[in-house]
C-alpha cells in the first residue's frame, strides 16, 4: 500500500466503537502505532492535521516541542543551547533527560500527557524522531500505559514489527510488545 491508502485508512478505523471504547477482544491496553518510511514524515504531518479537523476528540502531544516547553518553563533552554555548543550534542542527553525526569515517579513529559487528556480523548503521539536520543519511543509507551486510560496512536517514523521499534529504519529500540500496527504495511 503506498502512505496516501494506509493515511486513508485512519480515520475509519479510529471512528470503530472497539478502537473508542479502549480496549480489544483479549481486554489489552489500546495502543497503537502507525509506523511509516521516513521519507513520509510531511505528508504524515499534513494528514494527522486533517484528522484532528475531522475529530476533536484527537489530543496531539509533539514529544519535541513539550520537551521544548518544559526546558523553557525550567529556564534550562539557553543553557543547553550554551552547553550543547561548548561541550557538544552528546553533552547534553543526560542533563536533559535528568531535567525531565524521563522514567521518575514525576516524569514530565508523562504528567503533561496525563494532566491534558480526558474521558472520550484519542491521543496522538507525534515528533518521535525530533525528540531522539533525549526521548526513546518504547519509554513513553511503557510509562503512559499505567498513566492514561484513552486510545493511543503513535506516529512512528521508521519500522514497527509487532515486537521491536527501529526509528528511522536504523536505530534499533528496546523491544515493545503491547501496541498493535495501526494500519498494515
Amino acid at each position: 500500500m503506498t502512505i496516501y491508502e494506509r493515511l486513508d485508512k485512519i480515520l475509519p478505523e479510529i471512528s470503530k466503537k472497539q478502537f473508542r471504547e479502549n480496549r480489544g477482544t483479549g481486554n489489552e491496553i489500546n495502543f497503537h502505532i502507525f509506523d511509516y518510511d521516513p521519507k513520509d514524515e510531511h505528508i504524515v504531518r499534513a494528514h494527522v492535521d486533517f484528522l484532528v479537523k475531522e475529530m476533536p476528540e484527537i489530543k496531539v502531544f509533539d514529544l519535541y516541542k513539550i520537551m521544548l516547553n518544559i526546558l523553557k518553563d525550567k529556564g534550562y533552554l539557553e543553557k543547553v543551547f550554551q552547553m550543547e555548543e561548548a561541550k557538544g550534542s552528546d553533552a547534553i542527553v543526560n542533563p536533559i533527560k535528568k531535567t525531565l525526569r524521563l522514567t521518575m515517579p514525576n516524569d514530565l513529559i508523562i504528567e503533561t500527557i496525563k494532566s491534558n487528556v480526558n474521558d472520550g480523548n484519542i491521543v496522538f503521539l507525534v515528533g518521535v524522531g525530533k525528540a531522539y536520543p533525549f526521548i526513546r519511543s518504547h519509554t513513553i509507551l511503557n510509562n503512559l500505559h499505567s498513566a492514561i486510560n484513552v486510545p493511543l496512536v503513535m506516529f512512528f517514523p521508521g519500522t514497527y514489527d509487532g515486537l521491536s521499534l527501529k526509528l528511522f529504519d536504523e536505530i534499533k529500540d528496546d523491544n515493545y510488545y503491547r501496541a498493535f500496527r495501526l494500519i498494515e504495511r
